[in-house]
């Protein structure tokens, strides 16, 4: 028996995109990325020599976990890394990622169909 032993996590990493990051993203982070910044989710941002930025997340991969500080530094709208102890005004929500499809999505409650009165009576 062979003395090589893979995870199952450490596969899923290789050969999915979905899984936090592809293996071509690892070596890119590798070599050429530098540690920027975690924002209070544990996504980890980075950024390469060439001012190229990206960010690897901490769970499965959706666009909507990066808070709005974090999407501005990673399309070059602010140079300033974003940090989480600044201040924020008391109307500021705090950020959660878009619960679309899943079990905690908004589902209003349903409407029962003769409750709705028109105002108006249809061509005969």
């Amino acid at each position: 028996m062979c003395g090589f032993k893979i995870s199952k996590m450490s596969l899923k990493v290789i050969f999915t995109w979905w899984n936090k990051q592809t293996f071509g993203t690892f070596l890119k982070t590798l070599f050429f990325g530098k540690f920027v910044g975690k924002d209070e989710f544990g996504n980890k941002y980075y950024k390469s020599k060439s001012d190229e930025r990206w960010v690897i997340y901490s769970d499965n991969i959706e666009a909507t976990k990066i808070s709005s500080s974090w999407y501005l530094w990673i399309h070059h709208t602010i140079d300033k890394i974003p940090d989480d102890k600044e201040n924020k005004f008391l109307w500021q929500k705090e950020h959660s990622e878009n619960k679309t499809g899943t079990d905690e999505s908004y589902k209003p409650t349903k409407i029962k169909k003769n409750a709705i009165k028109k105002k108006y009576e249809t061509w005969k």
